[in-house]
């Protein structure tokens, strides 16, 4: 199972977990059954079209999977995915 460690914000659709485990062979179907057990954080997971949405960056064992092959990126058994919101402003 791979673990998903999750920011503050996104805690709320998991009734408060840090973390929340999920089975699947890239990190595409991890979040299509994270989507399955929890509808809201799954619907912050992906965009309209079916991708990674800009404001979330996904690291895979500290990997971050824009670099790597997006949303099908293979998936280790064991490995944990971190979930962040981008972070803006300033001046």
């Amino acid at each position: 199972m791979t673990t998903i460690n999750l920011p503050t914000i996104l805690r709320q659709h998991t009734g408060g977990a840090k973390k929340i485990t999920a089975s699947g062979r890239t990190v595409g179907e991890v979040f299509a059954a994270i989507g399955s057990e929890y509808p809201k954080l799954g619907e912050q997971l992906t965009s309209p079209d079916g991708g990674l949405p800009i404001f979330v960056n996904v690291f895979l064992d500290d990997e971050d999977i824009r670099y790597l092959d997006g949303l099908d990126t293979v998936v280790d058994e064991n490995a944990d995915i971190t979930i962040l919101p981008a972070v803006a402003g300033g001046r």
